[in-house]
Parts: structure tokens; sequence; C-alpha cells
């Protein structure tokens, strides 16, 4: 709680760079809390818009939590073997089984594929990603992996993606983008307006989606 108040203060003040690390450190913490994901998602979009697409680049370092502070994803202390698996009292959160090692290895596979995006290697970021999502299902994972689909062409796969997303964060503008972007493409055009109508419900004034939906109008 106490990250989550300075992480709304550092916002209040416009420090979004000291707000994304503090909202990472949160879920570090305890990945379930939904106020942390969204404020890493407003914070992303934010340092987006301020810094350009090197924005990573600038942010002061994220501090590693301690596992045993890491409550929600502790693991019990006999490490028999096949001790990746939760205890039979496993909070809800603990999506297969996942260790705190394999939450890492995870975020680790992410940023590598985020490298290859940059490198303009979509094929190879969809393999790291692909391999990331295997140890943990984040939003932001599929939401960079559907962009690389986008640019591949393989606009079904972004659509699937981007629907994976949203089961995890409803109301992901990231998500709702590229799935109008990807139904566009398929011709589905009637449920690619409902995205954007959906988007522009949070993000009123989002200029790509309006430009998106005037797109649409006009096919």
């Amino acid at each position: 709680k106490p990250l989550l108040r300075r992480a709304a203060a550092y916002e209040a003040l416009e420090r979004y760079s000291l707000a994304y690390v503090d909202y990472k450190t949160a879920l570090q913490v305890d990945c379930s809390v939904q106020a942390a994901h969204d404020g890493v998602n407003r914070m992303t979009k934010a340092l987006l818009e301020k810094d350009g697409v090197s924005w990573r680049q600038k942010l002061p370092p994220i501090p590693t939590v301690p596992v045993s502070a890491q409550t929600r994803w502790s693991i019990p202390s006999a490490q028999a073997p096949g001790g990746n698996t939760p205890p039979a009292t496993a909070p809800q959160g603990q999506r297969g089984g996942n260790t705190t090692a394999s939450m890492e290895r995870a975020r680790m596979l992410k940023e590598e594929g985020n490298e290859f995006v940059k490198k303009g290697n979509h094929k190879k970021a969809v393999e790291k990603y692909t391999e990331s999502l295997k140890l943990s299902k984040e939003c932001a994972t599929y939401t960079n992996r559907a962009l690389c689909y986008l640019t591949l062409k393989q606009y079904k796969e972004a659509a699937q993606d981007c629907t994976e997303a949203l089961k995890l964060d409803p109301k992901n503008v990231k998500a709702l983008y590229r799935r109008a972007q990807a139904l566009k493409e398929l011709k589905d055009y009637k449920s690619s307006i409902a995205d954007i109508k959906s988007l522009l419900k949070t993000e009123p004034k989002n200029t790509a989606a309006l430009r998106l939906l005037q797109e649409l109008n006009r096919a």
C-alpha cells in the first residue's frame, strides 16, 4: 500500500518514471493488484508520449523485491522434486504453479522480445514472447506479440492475442486498439468499430483511435 500511495503521488506530480518504478515494484510483491497493473499501463502510455520509444532506457533501476516478501508466489520450504507445484492452499492468483524464478524468466524473455522489436526482427520477438507466455500470462506480453503479428500480417493471431489480453485487463487500450486494427484487416468492420468505441469510453481523445474510426466509417 505505501508503494501504491507513493506511486499515485508521483503520478500526480507528473514524475511518471518514478511512479512506473513503484507500480512495477508493487507487482513484484503481489502480481494480482489491479491498481498496480492499471498504473503500469497508464505510466507506459505517458512515458511513451513523453520520451518516445526509448523511454525504457531513461527509467531509474527497478528494485528487486526479496523472495521472502513475495507472499503471492511463495513456495513450500520442502523443495522436493516437483517443488514447483504450489501447495493445495495456494492463492487463486497463482496460475499454473508459477514460481518467482519462472516469473523472472518470463520477464527477461519479454524484455528480449522487446529488444528484437526495436531491431525490427518481429519473428524472433514472437518466439521470445511465446516462450514468456508459457511461463506467465501477462497482458503486456500478449499486446506486444499482437503488435508483431500485425507487422507480420498475421491478423487472426493478432486478434486472438488481444482477446487473451482483454481477458486479463478488459479495458486495456493497446489490446482494444490492436484488435480493432487486426479486425479491420480481416474485414470485420462491425467488430472493429465496437472495439474502438470501447476504447474511446476510456480515452475519448485518443487520436490514433479516432483516426482509425474515421477510416472504418469510410470502409
